[in-house]
Parts: structure tokens; C-alpha cells; sequence
């Protein structure tokens, strides 16, 4: 076994003497502390929403290009977080490394463009470093930094304050109430700038069509119906034997009952065919617009799907029919909102 090899032995066996001081509710005292100072630097953030926030979202909101959002280390990972936010929410962004930015990636800047550069002490070298050729192409500059009296806060054409009186790590190495906070800081600008805009669900939809939100405010009726050939459909004379056949085709536990002119009068559901066999009906002869549900629950296919499942939920039922111009275009039921991850 060489140095090396003891060395690390010691080490280990000292931590591990230490884990087995810590109980678990040392661990939860911990963990609370944890929340209570991050907490705190939270709420210290509400003293400092003042006139330098709001020029600083006139900056944004009269931006014509897209807000470049750098950092370096940990608060680069929050600025990544804050331009995705800030993207999804009606504020064009992205982020840029400051790294990569002084060897060719600066150019990625516009004049139209806004720059939100954030760094705790703000002092980062690669921030400083790109800041004389940010003041070059004369774009706007706000600086969200725990250090005032900083370079790049006195090169920022606004300051956001996001100083903290600690870090929640024990060692005050480790950022942590600091990284809170400017992701706080964050939030509250797009959200901000979301209301300001006028920034609506269905806008948000829009740029997330691959998500369950997406879908339930995007997802029309008429996307997902069975239409033509695979609609469910008897006439409101036929004998109940024929809706049972129909049903059975088409496997969607219901037909719509139509009349002479085509036009739905009605449907004929799994449970409409429980209490007619429970009443003793004759299925050969009985017409099925004596055990129909008469009108059954309609929608039109420029519904969204979302209203469809509103309307089952509502009533307690898997079916509706699909109505334009008081003709049968389709039917529609729980299964195929499942299918579309609209449930």
C-alpha cells in the first residue's frame, strides 16, 4: 500500500465515523435550516422589486431581438434556466457561455438584442473579460450580481440586487441561497414580462405542443373523432339487434340513433343495453328508439378536446356525438382522449 492508498483510507474511515454520528433527525434539522435561509434570502428579494427591476423589464419588453442571457459556473446553470424560462413564456432568449463567447460565439449578439449577465461576485473573469466589446455593440446590459459596488454591476445599464446575507451551506462555499436567489429573480421577470405582453395558456401551448399542456389547449375534436365509415350509426326504427351488431363492429360501446333525415335523435350506450336486458326487452323487435338515450351529449369537431373531457367528467359518461349543421360527424369517447394524452 503506498502514501497515496493511506491517505484515502484514512479519509474514508474519518467519514465514516462521522456518518455514524449524524442520526436522522440531525439530518432533518439540516435540511431545514437549508429552506429556512434560502427562504430568507427570498423574501429579502422583495425590498429590492423597485425602479431598477421595472426599467430593467422596459428594457426587455422593448427589446426587438432576443435577450442574451450568459454566465459562468452555477450561474450559468441558472442562467440557462432563466433564458429557457424566459423563452417559453413570450420573451425570445437564450443562453450564451461566456467562455465560448470570446472565441467567436459573440457575434451570436445583435444590435437589437438585450444581454442579462449574471455572476454572484461580479467579477467573473469571462464575464469581464467580453463586457468592453458588449458596450461596443452598444446593446442595453443588465447585470444580476450579489455585489453592487462590482465591474459589472457599474458597467450595467441596470443592477438586480440578488446579494444573500448567507449561503445555506454550512461552509459558505458551496452556492446555494445565492443561486435561489437569482433564479427567484428570474422567475419574477418572465412572469413579469409574461403579464405584460399578454401572454396567454394558448400562447404557451404553442411553444410546448410535445407536452400534456399542449395538447389539452391545442387538441381539437376533430383531431382525434372517429369520422366516415367508423362512426357508430342506426336508424332510430331499426330493431335494438341491429345496435347490438353495430356496436359490436365498430367497438365503441355506443351508436348514435339516427332518423329518417340522418340527423342524430339519440344514442344507444353499453348501459342503455343493461337496462333494457334487465327490463326483459325483446331485442328482435323492440325498435331502438324506445331504449335510447334520447339527444345524447353533443359537441361540434372545432371544439377543443379538453371541453370534450369536461363534458364526460361532468356527466359521468365515455361517448358524445360530434354535430355540425345538426348533422352526425363523428363520435368521440374517453378512450380516444386517452390515446391523445389529453386525460
Amino acid at each position: 500500500m503506498n502514501d497515496s492508498d493511506a491517505s484515502q483510507g484514512k479519509v474514508y474511515r474519518r467519514e465514516q465515523a462521522h456518518h455514524d454520528r449524524v442520526d436522522d433527525d440531525a439530518l432533518r434539522r439540516l435540511a431545514l435550516a437549508v429552506l429556512d435561509t434560502e427562504a430568507g434570502a427570498i423574501a429579502d428579494l422583495k425590498a429590492r422589486i423597485d425602479a431598477h427591476f421595472t426599467r430593467a423589464c422596459r428594457l426587455m419588453l422593448a427589446c426587438r431581438g432576443r435577450v442574451v442571457v450568459t454566465g459562468m459556473g452555477k450561474s450559468g446553470h441558472i442562467g440557462n434556466k432563466i433564458a429557457a424560462t424566459l423563452a417559453s413564456t413570450g420573451t425570445p432568449a437564450f443562453f450564451l457561455h461566456p467562455g465560448e463567447a470570446s472565441h467567436g460565439d459573440l457575434g451570436m449578439i445583435t444590435p437589437e438584442d438585450v444581454v442579462l449577465a449574471l455572476s454572484n461576485s461580479g467579477e467573473t473573469d469571462e464575464i469581464t473579460t467580453i463586457l468592453p466589446l458588449i458596450k461596443r455593440l452598444g446593446v442595453p446590459l443588465i447585470a444580476m450580481t450579489g455585489k453592487p459596488n462590482s465591474r459589472l454591476a457599474r458597467a450595467a445599464d441596470e443592477h438586480l440586487d440578488v446579494s444573500v446575507r448567507e449561503e445555506a451551506c454550512p461552509l459558505g462555499l458551496a452556492p446555494t441561497s445565492s443561486t435561489t436567489a437569482a433564479l427567484a429573480m428570474g422567475d419574477a421577470l418572465a412572469v413579469s414580462l409574461l403579464e405584460a405582453r399578454g401572454f396567454t395558456a394558448e400562447d404557451f401551448a404553442r411553444s410546448h405542443p410535445g407536452g400534456r399542456l399542449g395538447r389539452r389547449l391545442l387538441l381539437l375534436i376533430e383531431d382525434v373523432m372517429h369520422t366516415g365509415e367508423r362512426i357508430p350509426r342506426i336508424s332510430a326504427d331499426a330493431p335494438l339487434r341491429e345496435a347490438l351488431l353495430e356496436m359490436s363492429r365498430k367497438g365503441l360501446g355506443m351508436t348514435a340513433v339516427l332518423d329518417a333525415d340522418g340527423r342524430p335523435v339519440g344514442v344507444f350506450t353499453d348501459g342503455d343495453l343493461r337496462r333494457s336486458l334487465d327490463g326483459a326487452v325483446d331485442v328482435h323487435t323492440t325498435p331502438v328508439h324506445r331504449v335510447m338515450t334520447p339527444g345524447g351529449k353533443r359537441v361540434q369537431p372545432d371544439q377543443l378536446a379538453a371541453e370534450a373531457l369536461q363534458v364526460m367528467e361532468r356527466h359521468k359518461i365515455n361517448g358524445l356525438l360530434v354535430v355540425a349543421d345538426e348533422q352526425l360527424v363523428g363520435v368521440l369517447n374517453m378512450h380516444d382522449l386517452l390515446r391523445a394524452g389529453v386525460v
